[in-house]
């Protein structure tokens, strides 16, 4: 099956649960799946109740798209991803990206768990990207390209929407959240980077390290979305000496669920705020 007919097969079998037309796509990461409860939900529809669609093996992403509304503002929720970790094809890591695209969204927030670099990003601040690095990590556009989805070769520069980015610090520092930009990285896990590999990924210019999200951006990029990123600072990278404690998943985790109500108030400021000065196509 040719690419643009699975995206649009799994868009016809959501299409049949439900009519709604989202525009603003969100993306929750790792321990932040508690924000798709606090939207005006309209319905939700498991990953395993599509046929053949992706399923999430990744502990504390629950595998459904939840539909609703944010000040009135339609839209949908990713409250879980797949990894490139979890053995899946990158294809399939944007398939649900690329199908919310075909649903209508034009506009999306990317959230994820990262560690940092950095001594003063400090666990349980934000970080919005102003860039990104992919390293091992195969690209989506990579394959024979469909034009219905969009260029081969894009333009990365600025490719996180410079208005987004502004407009969420300005929320974070008015409601006192500790949030800063820098640069991200993606790395393909399921290991923890080394200190070696921090090392020379501070050298390249990066400021925080996660297992998601660049190669969706990517993605993203191709289908020509504005979009913003943010990762929720869940723990200092091994590397710094800040810390004894080995790092585990469920700290992870945890760490994320504490940030919870922090995400939910720049995200809905972001959503009230963006439709005031018409940012959301």
């Amino acid at each position: 099956m040719k690419e643009i007919d699975r995206i649009n097969y799994y868009v016809n079998q959501i299409k049949k649960k439900i009519d709604f037309n989202p525009q603003l796509a969100i993306v929750l990461g790792s321990g932040l799946n508690d924000f798709a409860d606090t939207i005006d939900k309209v319905a939700s529809i498991d990953y395993k109740d599509l046929d053949g669609f992706v399923r999430c093996s990744a502990e504390g992403h629950v595998g459904r798209f939840v539909f609703g509304y944010i000040n009135s503002v339609r839209v949908v929720v990713m409250q879980g991803r797949v990894h490139y970790y979890e053995g899946y094809d990158v294809a399939d890591i944007v398939l649900p990206l690329r199908v919310m695209y075909y649903l209508g969204a034009r506009n999306v927030i990317f959230t994820n768990a990262a560690g940092s670099m950095r001594e003063d990003f400090k666990p349980g601040s934000f970080m919005v990207f102003y860039d990104q690095i992919a390293f091992l990590v195969k690209s989506p556009l990579i394959g024979n390209n469909l034009e219905s989805i969009g260029n081969r070769f894009v333009d990365t520069t600025d490719m996180f929407d410079k208005d987004f980015r502004k407009l969420l610090l300005k929320i974070g520092k008015e409601n006192g959240i500790d949030i800063n930009e820098g640069v991200y990285i993606q790395a393909a896990g399921p290991q923890y980077e080394t200190v070696a590999e921090m090392r020379a990924f501070k050298l390249w210019g990066a400021d925080a390290v996660g297992m998601s999200t660049a190669c969706e951006c990517n993605a993203a990029l191709q289908l020509s979305m504005k979009m913003a990123a943010i990762s929720c600072i869940t723990n200092y990278e091994s590397g710094l000496n800040l810390t004894s404690e080995p790092l585990t998943h469920s700290q992870v985790q945890l760490m994320g669920q504490k940030a919870n109500q922090a995400l939910e108030i720049l995200i809905k400021q972001f959503v009230k705020q963006a439709k005031e000065v018409n940012l959301l196509d």
